[in-house]
């Protein structure tokens, strides 16, 4: 009996880019829901969130807030662990993130002398949250 090769539907690629496209769509959300509730937590502790989001023409912060006179500018990063979120940061990111900073407080009353804190906010699989305030502190 001869073997005849039938190709599966949609194997010229398009499940393949559909799935991506899915699983793209997928972090995405997460990486929102991670957001959101990254922005619940501080402001349970009394940090205004004033922008999410902000885009400057360096980066984009994920979220920004106020608490008393320090502007704080907060990354978010989600995955399966903390460990491994940490590890989606790269130092060429950090420094885009530095960019952004200076270029959001350049608008402020008091310019580059506002008090800052820039903060990593960590989320896990299980929607846990660890915070790593002044992360970037050296």
């Amino acid at each position: 009996m001869p073997f005849d090769f039938v190709a599966s539907p949609g194997f010229d690629g398009s499940t393949v880019k559909r799935r991506r496209a899915e699983r793209g769509l997928g972090n995405h959300l997460a990486g929102h829901a991670a957001e959101a509730a990254v922005a619940r937590l501080y402001e349970s502790r009394g940090v205004a969130i004033c922008a999410r989001n902000w885009r400057g023409s360096r980066a984009e912060i994920d979220l920004v807030g106020r608490q008393g006179d320090t502007v704080v500018f907060i990354e978010v990063k989600q995955s399966q662990t903390h460990d491994r979120a940490a590890s989606h940061l790269s130092q060429a990111q950090i420094a885009r993130i530095f960019g952004a900073v200076e270029e959001f407080v350049a608008s402020e009353p008091n310019g580059l002398l506002t008090d800052v804190r820039i903060d990593l906010a960590l989320v896990d699989g299980q929607g846990r949250i660890e915070v790593l305030e002044n992360a970037f502190a050296g």
